[in-house]
C-alpha cells in the first residue's frame, strides 16, 4: 500500500468520540473564492459534471468551524484520535463490551463466513466496528459537503488532500445516486460504519452480501474489514497484545514505546518491563496508554500493527483489542 493510501486510512476516525455540537457549521459563500471556481471547472471539464450543479451544490455548503480547528496549526494530540481516558469513557467500557456480545451473536453468520474466507479472528472484526461506529449504529452527525467544503478551500495542513476528497466525495454521490447534501459522518468526511473517506469508499467498495456494496450495509462492512486484515498479513490465533507490568513508579519512561517499531524482549526485560500473560515472540511492539494517574505498558505482536494501519494510532489498536479480547 502505498503512502498516500497509508494516509487515507490514517484519517479513518472512532467517530463516536466526536460529535459536531459545540460550533455548527455557518452560512457562507464559497462561490466568491477563485480556487472553488477552478474547481468548478475541473469539475466540469474533467469529469462532466453539470456547472449548475456543482454550482448548486457548493453554494448550499457551510462552513464548519469545528472541523476547520481539529487542522488548523500544528498537530494537537487528541483532536482527531481521542485520547485513552477518553476511549475508556466512550468505547472501552461495559456497555459496548455487552453490545459487543449482541452482536457477535446478531451477526455470526456473516463473520464467520468472514473468518472463513479471509483466514482472520472474527472477534477483531467486532472490536474493528465497534471503534468506528458502535456496531453500525453511529456514523456521524457532521455533514459531509461541509466538512470537506471547508477543509479542501480554507487554510489547513492537510488542504491538499482534503481537496482531492472533495472532489471523490461528488464522484461517489454520483457512482450512488446519493444527494451529496444530505450524506453525513465524521468530521473529515469518513463515511458508513468502517468510516471510509470518499476515494477509499470509491476504491474498495465491497460487496460481501451480493446485494451492491455499500458502506453504511453492516454485511459488507464485516467483509471489509476482513479482507483488510487478510492484506495486511494477519495470522489467525496469534496473540495480538499482552498487559505487561513496569518497575519505576506510575509513569513509565525507561524506554520510548512505539507501535512502529519492535523491540528485543531482551532489551525491553532490562527496562523493568514484565509479561503479566505469556508471550511467545522474541520481539514485541512495545505500547503504553496513559491514564489519569498511571500509565499501561502493553506487548504487542505482528498482529497489532494490522490493527493500527486502519488507525495509526496506540489507543485505537488497544480499543480493538480490548473489546475483542471481552468476547473471546
Amino acid at each position: 500500500m502505498n503512502r498516500l493510501k497509508l494516509l487515507l486510512l490514517g484519517l479513518f476516525i472512532p467517530i463516536m468520540l466526536m460529535s459536531n455540537t459545540d460550533r455548527p457549521p455557518v452560512t457562507y459563500n464559497f462561490l466568491v473564492k477563485k480556487e472553488v471556481q477552478i474547481f468548478i471547472n475541473t469539475m466540469v471539464n474533467k469529469y462532466h459534471f453539470k456547472r449548475s450543479y456543482v454550482t448548486s451544490v457548493l453554494k448550499h455548503a457551510k462552513l464548519d468551524r469545528d472541523t476547520l480547528a481539529r487542522y488548523s496549526g500544528k498537530f494537537r494530540p487528541n483532536t482527531t484520535v481521542g485520547s485513552w481516558e477518553r476511549f475508556k469513557r466512550n468505547v472501552v467500557n461495559e456497555k459496548t463490551f455487552a453490545k459487543a456480545r449482541q452482536f457477535k451473536k446478531d451477526h455470526f453468520k456473516t463473520l464467520k463466513k468472514a473468518e472463513r474466507h479471509y483466514k482472520v479472528d472474527m472477534n477483531y472484526i467486532v472490536g474493528f466496528l465497534g471503534v468506528e461506529s458502535q456496531f453500525g449504529t453511529y456514523t456521524g452527525d457532521y455533514n459531509i459537503l461541509d466538512a470537506l467544503a471547508t477543509l479542501a478551500f480554507h487554510p489547513n495542513r492537510m488542504k491538499r488532500l482534503f481537496k482531492s476528497e472533495m472532489k471523490h466525495l461528488f464522484l461517489f454521490a454520483r457512482d450512488k445516486g446519493h444527494d451529496i447534501t444530505k450524506l453525513e459522518g465524521s468530521f473529515a468526511g469518513a463515511m458508513g460504519c468502517v468510516q471510509q473517506l470518499p476515494s477509499i469508499a470509491r476504491k474498495f467498495n465491497y460487496d460481501f452480501d451480493g446485494d451492491g456494496a455499500s458502506v453504511w450495509d453492516i454485511e459488507d462492512c464485516i467483509g471489509s474489514i476482513a479482507k483488510f486484515m487478510h492484506k495486511h498479513k494477519w495470522s489467525k490465533n496469534a496473540i495480538t497484545a499482552v498487559p505487561a507490568s513496569y518497575k519505576g513508579g506510575k509513569r513509565f519512561t525507561r524506554l520510548k514505546t512505539s507501535r512502529k517499531r519492535m523491540l528485543n524482549l531482551s532489551t525491553i526485560s532490562k527496562a523493568g518491563v514484565k509479561s503479566l500473560k505469556p508471550f511467545p515472540y522474541s520481539k514485541a511492539y512495545l505500547l503504553k496508554t496513559r491514564n489519569k494517574t498511571h500509565d499501561d505498558v502493553w506487548l504487542g505482536g505482528q498482529n497489532f500493527r494490522v490493527l493500527t494501519r486502519y488507525n495509526n494510532s496506540t489507543n485505537y489498536g488497544v480499543a480493538i483489542h480490548l473489546i475483542a479480547n471481552s468476547i473471546q
